[in-house]
């Protein structure tokens, strides 16, 4: 696949209508999207679960609110750390993913990033799909694909991403953000 036609590093917005509740008014940011499959982390699935409760090294440097995000359905026991790393060179333990968002070794020695990282996120889970998978969800309208920008990763009021990610598109899209949370009131 080339680059051009690759999202990684955008985000996926959930059409009001997609049914599937793991995705309900989700954000997602991808973090590789080729001929082999997709993979992201929901943005905007705080837990009640302190980064503390299980990753104390890292409790530290996780942005507000400091607690471990719902990264998507798969993998729930497994943990990713996205952080947003400013400049054109990384430290050891960080991956560029796009722009200045990337993947965090978490096995690495915390010290290592302290200095460097301007956000960090940790995320259970994750969101995956397989070959073909999302582009097929794309071309049946489940998802808006949008530009991400690095405050996305680390937004204090994750539950509003939602609407504030359509809200800033200079499109038919911004209007999406208006949507009633349940139709069937409006």
């Amino acid at each position: 696949m080339t680059e051009v036609s690759s999202l990684t590093g955008r985000l996926l917005v959930a059409a009001p209508a997609l049914a599937d509740p793991n995705f309900d008014r989700a954000v997602v940011l991808l973090l590789d999207h080729d001929e082999e499959g997709s993979l992201g982390v929901v943005l905007n699935r705080p837990t009640p679960v302190g980064v503390g409760d299980i990753l104390a090294s890292w409790a530290g440097l996780a942005g507000e609110p400091d607690v471990v995000f719902q990264g998507g359905p798969v993998s729930l026991d497994s943990a990713l750390g996205v952080a947003v790393i400013p400049g054109d060179e990384g430290p050891l333990g960080w991956r560029r993913v796009h722009g200045a968002i990337g993947l965090v070794d978490l096995e690495a020695p915390p010290e290592l990033l302290a200095a460097a990282l301007g956000s960090l996120r940790i995320f259970a889970g994750y969101a995956g799909w397989g070959p073909g998978q999302l582009d097929r969800e794309l071309r049946d309208g489940a998802w808006y694909v949008v530009e991400s920008e690095p405050g996305d990763v680390s937004s204090p009021s994750p539950e509003g991403l939602w609407r504030a990610v359509l809200r800033r598109q200079r499109s038919e899209l911004a209007m999406i953000a208006t949507y009633p949370d349940d139709p069937s009131l409006n």
